[in-house]
């Protein structure tokens, strides 16, 4: 048997409203055979979903490609479904049957065929727009009767806003996308997003309508509460597009004629949570029938159409809900909710009372040492949820339009019982696919993995923020570029990351500076910190790495190529960077006292930085084909190391910085010559030894940590690191309680103490970067980067003494992987590995000596699709295309 499954097209599954004109295809194989690899493949694309006629067709294609691949000859129209299947020949000669029909949808693909105009609320006549100074600012509704002149075959509406919307249609909500159009560099990109509406529509009488709120283009963004930095005003902008049975069209679109009054929301901040008056609910108003001869008329506002590009990534969406653990009074006498998880999103609640009643919601992370509701480390954040009652029974409400980061849960004005089934909360994220899965024999381990994953589950809400909570929820490019490897293991983060590059490449400067956080609302000044604007090389080459996907290299060359030459040009020397400011390693607990930046050297920093991002410029040029731009980086590459090494490293071969960071930094990044890589070993065991096997690093050495001492010949000290329970170790927080990963080592201190006000979030996924060593090293799945993507996969398990065995599962482009291991009391161990079809896998076993046993299923060359390939320090072998395999082996002596 073989047969094509998960046909997909950028990434998605049945996509509509794609903005892409020429589109790529993906798909996985399924066979019950072993070492199945495919050998050619057909593809054909239909506007009929019978293929009554194929409009374009690949013939039969000689290769094995099977994920990105290109449509030679097409390109998609506007407003156009298109059908597509494929079907496929293994290298043994089998062929598959044509798969099942899958489909993508374009938008519209020239910004020339909006007719829609951006509308909001009228300006007060005889008043300058002004910058609002307060929160408090009623949202308002927006809404357009129109008529149905017969049967509909399609509807789509095609929508977008300054600030956020939310569209009803004859009185239903459209779609389940949340904090629509998302957060982009608004000058320059605004989203749209695209619903299928076809069976929303009545005959007759309809109405569309639009609630909108600040979100990020209006609303205080960072902690100096800035409001409006993008722009003044809310705004609107809609097509809606009918396609009649007998072939004729109708378009609806937002102009002068729809009308406008305030909604019941009184106020909706990112920040400060969000406040409604039930008692203003207007019944019907987004149906057909509503007499909206009251409301007022809107305006047409200025901003051009040429901004608006088409949905890119996953849109935020309700992903799943928690009920309460326990409700909690409080030493002070206050009413908590815990909802133990620190979660993202909001609460949904019921509640029953007399009209004009006011109940108010208030969100914390953690309780303080007494038990009390903790606020201080939100700083000017309120959290907070206002909600007057309408006076009907059973009143239900959740918020719209702002989220909070959140356990526990202050409850105020409640008169009835407090029954934990009346609240829900609601987690929001962007709605990414789920791709690994690590587990481990030792619980507190598996803790620490769930932390990872829900940290991440927090901060990646359209952009990836540093964190949920406080006044500040931005895109910091060096938390993103530390983690995004770990990222990759997670969840499907290929299209979040396109997205959130493209906003780098725009806001990056003229000079080639990339501002410390994208989108960037900071100061002009705020830009260019080595290992922050490294984001702008790294992050664009780890999905390549993780996806296969060449055209995001493609896209961000010139970002890439800018971010390299903007060091260049800084200082005296071209080949050390020296100048400007830099976070260093950041929040490194070898700082001096009453800074947050540790005390490795910061141009030691940026010039290690500057190497390892030339490299990648080398490597990313090798794979578009640009030789001469490959030879010209590899050759500032040896000057930089060269300027490094006379820089920073004696003669001796030892480095001038005897700090954690720095060796770790000297060893990841490949810069150091044989005699100072095994000095920088031994150093930072030395200082390993010297702290009792506790990290000193920050943000910027600490992702590498592991990986050095794995890959130097000291696992066993990586290990010891990994499972350190008191201060400052990963396992730390876990024993304090924590269902996130902190900001700071000791966010909470051993004493039940807080290390701040000012800078102390529970949900800060930087360090959770240490699930890439738990999936690369401990389980070991990594790939082959001359086949990326997984294509060619390398199995290296590293156990090591703290664990009886470990599993790791990743969901590739090509189907899922997975490495298990498991040691026995008489040290023999197992591995089982499992690969998918059209893939093949080195897999390593250190130290290995092989045994074969009867139960051990399928052994190195006994099994089809697999072959030795040498047995020196350790074993090796390769298998080819789809198979379980099973190896039993002890250490050499």
């Amino acid at each position: 048997m073989l047969k094509v499954t998960e046909l997909r097209c950028e990434y998605q599954n049945n996509p509509v409203g794609l903005g892409v004109s020429k589109p790529r295809l993906s798909w996985k194989l399924k066979s019950d055979d072993r070492g199945v690899l495919q050998s050619a493949y057909e593809l054909e694309i239909s506007e009929h979903p019978d293929f009554e006629s194929v409009l374009w067709s690949s013939g039969k294609m000689e290769g094995e490609q099977s994920a990105h691949v290109e449509l030679p000859g097409f390109e998609a129209h506007s407003r156009t479904r298109y059908y597509y299947r494929a079907r496929v020949w293994a290298v043994s000669g089998k062929q598959s049957e044509w798969s099942q029909t899958a489909y993508f949808e374009t938008g519209m693909l020239d910004n020339r065929q909006w007719q829609a105009r951006w509308i909001g609320v009228a300006k007060p006549k005889g008043k300058a727009q002004s910058k609002p100074q307060t929160a408090e600012e009623r949202s308002p509704l927006l809404r357009k009767g129109f008529e149905i002149a017969g049967p509909v075959k399609s509807a789509r509406i095609y929508a977008s806003a300054l600030g956020l919307y939310e569209l009803e249609l004859n009185g239903e909500r459209v779609g389940d996308s949340y904090f629509t159009p998302g957060w982009t560099s608004y000058k320059h990109r605004i989203q749209v997003q695209t619903y299928d509406v076809t069976d929303m529509l009545n005959s007759g009488d309809n109405a569309i309508g639009a609630t909108l709120a600040n979100g990020w283009y209006k609303g205080p963004l960072a902690w100096e509460d800035n409001y409006c930095l993008y722009g003044y005003r809310q705004a609107l902008f809609l097509q809606l597009h009918i396609v009649y049975r007998d072939g004729s069209e109708q378009t609806v679109v937002s102009d002068e004629s729809w009308r406008t009054t305030g909604s019941p929301i009184l106020s909706s901040e990112i920040y400060h949570g969000e406040a409604v008056d039930a008692r203003l609910q207007i019944p019907g108003w987004s149906r057909s029938g509503y007499d909206d001869s009251s409301w007022d008329a809107v305006e047409r506002i200025e901003q051009s159409a040429d901004v608006l590009i088409a949905q890119e990534n996953e849109p935020v969406r309700k992903i799943e809900e928690l009920r309460p653990i326990a409700l909690i009074e409080t030493p002070l006498g206050e009413t908590v909710l815990d909802f133990g998880q620190n979660m993202v999103g909001w609460v949904r609640f019921r509640v029953e009372g007399a009209a004009g009643q006011e109940v108010i919601l208030h969100h914390a992370e953690v309780l303080d040492g007494e038990g009390n509701f903790y606020t201080a480390n939100l700083r000017a954040a309120k959290q907070e949820i206002r909600y007057i009652l309408g006076g009907s029974d059973g009143e239900v409400f959740e918020p719209r339009f702002t989220f909070q980061g959140f356990r526990y849960v202050r409850l105020i004005g409640f008169t009835q019982p407090i029954r934990l089934e009346d609240f829900t909360g609601v987690v929001l994220h962007s709605d990414m696919t789920p791709t690994g899965r690590f587990e481990c024999s030792d619980p507190l381990v598996n803790q620490l993995q769930h932390n990872i994953l829900w940290g991440m589950k927090g901060n990646f809400l359209d952009v990836p923020t540093d964190c949920p909570q406080r006044d500040e929820r931005l895109g910091w490019t060096g938390d993103a570029q530390m983690f995004i490897r770990t990222a990759a293991y997670l969840q499907n983060v290929a299209p979040f990351f396109t997205k959130w590059g493209r906003d780098l490449a725009a806001d990056q400067r003229e000079d080639g500076g990339v501002p410390f956080v994208i989108p960037d609302v900071l100061s002009e000044t705020s830009h260019s910190s080595s290992a922050w604007g490294d984001a702008a090389v790294i992050c664009p080459w780890t999905i390549y790495l993780c996806y296969g996907d060449k055209r995001i290299l493609e896209e961000q060359y010139e970002s890439m190529q800018a971010w390299i030459s903007y060091i260049r040009n800084q200082g005296d020397n071209e080949y050390l960077w020296n100048t400007g400011f830099h976070f260093g390693d950041w929040l490194g607990l070898d700082s001096k006292p009453d800074t947050y930046i540790g005390a490795t050297d910061r141009d030691y920093i940026s010039t290690a930085f500057y190497a390892y991002s030339t490299s990648l410029m080398q490597k990313t040029a090798e794979v578009l084909g640009k030789d001469e731009d490959a030879a010209k980086y590899g050759e500032l590459y040896e000057r930089i190391v060269a300027a490094f090494h006379e820089e920073f490293v004696t003669p001796s071969g030892r480095l001038s910085l005897p700090t954690q960071t720095a060796q770790v930094l000297g060893l990841m990044f490949g810069i150091l010559n044989e005699k100072a890589k095994t000095r920088a070993t031994a150093k930072l065991m030395e200082l390993l030894e010297e702290s009792k096997f506790h990290l000193t690093t920050g943000f910027v050495g600490t992702p590498y940590l592991n990986h050095v001492l794995s890959d130097n010949g000291h696992h066993d000290a990586a290990y010891r690191l990994l499972f350190q329970q008191d201060y400052p170790s990963w396992l730390y927080q876990v024993v304090k309680g924590a269902t996130t990963i902190w900001e700071h080592w000791d966010g909470i201190k051993p004493d039940g103490s807080f290390w701040s006000t000012d800078m102390n979030s529970f949900n800060h996924y930087a360090y959770g970067a240490i699930g890439d060593w738990l999936y690369r090293r401990v389980a070991g799945i990594d790939m082959d980067e001359r086949a990326p993507g997984y294509k060619r996969m390398i199995i290296h398990p590293l156990p090591g003494e703290g664990l009886a065995w470990a599993e790791g599962r990743l969901e590739t482009m090509y189907g899922e992987v997975r490495s298990y291991w498991k040691c026995s009391d008489d040290g023999a161990r197992l591995l089982e590995v499992t690969i998918p079809a059209n893939t093949s896998a080195e897999i390593r076993l250190p130290g290995a000596t092989i045994h074969t046993s009867s139960e051990s299923g399928a052994l190195l060359g006994e099994s089809a699709g697999v072959g030795k390939v040498s047995q020196e320090d350790e074993y090796v072998a390769v298998a080819v295309g789809s198979g379980a395999y099973t190896f039993r082996w002890q250490l050499s002596k």
